[in-house]
């Protein structure tokens, strides 16, 4: 709380006057210090608050009414605990509708409005873990379920919108795999030597110092360090599963044409613009330096 300072307290009062309005809004009377500073510290206390009832808590403005009349009933709840802990499920039920369902059915469904979670088992296994009784799994097994759960419905939901890409880089790696030149590893990676270093060769958890250009399978540039003029430097282990393959088979000093299936780029996911859910991504990697050496 900030320190306030008044003066001139009774010329403020003068002004601060008001009668009480039909919405449940108390009287002021600022016939003492601390009856100004009172007022003025609950008013201080509202900046952004509007803003924060309709963006965050999606509070109507031709309801306020309603907002005051619970609000009074709150504050002046006391130590009520009954009173309390209703008010507090009001709160989160709220926060449940409001955010944590539209949130959930987003990441779920992207922009496909007609699909939502189920809000009646939501709230069984909300109240069940909560309450601690008649949990059908337990809280840390949930969440297991959930993430696993998640990113199966994801991925189905991805595959029916993005299944054509999926399918194009099939069909393109097959075709590649008999193109003059290219080679496949045994995850599926395939790449052709462009040129043939005779260094080190990485492990996973070495640390590598390469040039790299990355495309889509349409040709169109998504990342260049070529462009930036700038090696990048990482552990191998610490990228995309295609690379970590292709580069511990990579001698320093070697430059490839790779290509990476789906399945061993970003899969399901969507990277920045260009790399949509289900690419195949074809990269020119330099490998300069393995843990310091050419």
């Amino acid at each position: 709380m900030k320190k306030f300072t008044f003066t001139a307290v009774a010329a403020v009062a003068a002004v601060m006057m008001y009668a009480s309005c039909d919405n449940g809004t108390p009287k002021a009377s600022l016939k003492s210090d601390v009856d100004t500073v009172s007022y003025a510290i609950g008013m201080a206390q509202t900046q952004g608050l509007k803003d924060y009832l309709v963006g965050r808590l999606g509070v109507d403005t031709a309801y306020m009414d309603e907002f005051i009349k619970g609000l009074n009933e709150g504050a002046n709840a006391g130590d009520d605990k009954k009173k309390a802990a209703y008010y507090a499920g009001i709160q989160i039920g709220q926060q449940i509708s409001n955010q944590m369902v539209k949130g959930i059915n987003h990441e779920l469904f992207g922009e496909d409005s007609t699909k939502t979670i189920s809000l009646k088992n939501f709230m069984a296994g909300f109240i069940s873990g909560t309450t601690g009784k008649g949990g059908l799994m337990t809280v840390d097994s949930a969440a297991q379920v959930a993430q696993e759960m998640m990113r199966t419905i994801k991925a189905k939901n991805m595959e029916k919108e993005f299944g054509p890409n999926k399918k194009e880089g099939e069909e393109f790696l097959a075709k590649n795999a008999k193109a003059e030149g290219v080679k496949t590893l045994e995850s599926g990676v395939q790449y052709k030597v462009i040129k043939e270093g005779n260094g080190p060769m990485p492990k996973d958890t070495s640390v590598v110092k390469v040039h790299y250009e990355g495309k889509t399978l349409d040709g169109k540039v998504f990342d260049s360090s070529y462009k930036r003029n700038e090696p990048a430097s990482f552990r191998a282990n610490q990228v995309i599963k295609g690379w970590t393959d292709a580069l511990v088979h990579m001698p320093a000093g070697s430059i490839w044409e790779v290509y990476i299936p789906q399945e061993l780029a970003y899969g399901e996911r969507q990277q920045g613009a260009d790399i949509k859910p289900f690419s195949m991504l074809t990269f020119k990697i330099e490998l300069i330096e393995v843990d310091g050496k050419k």
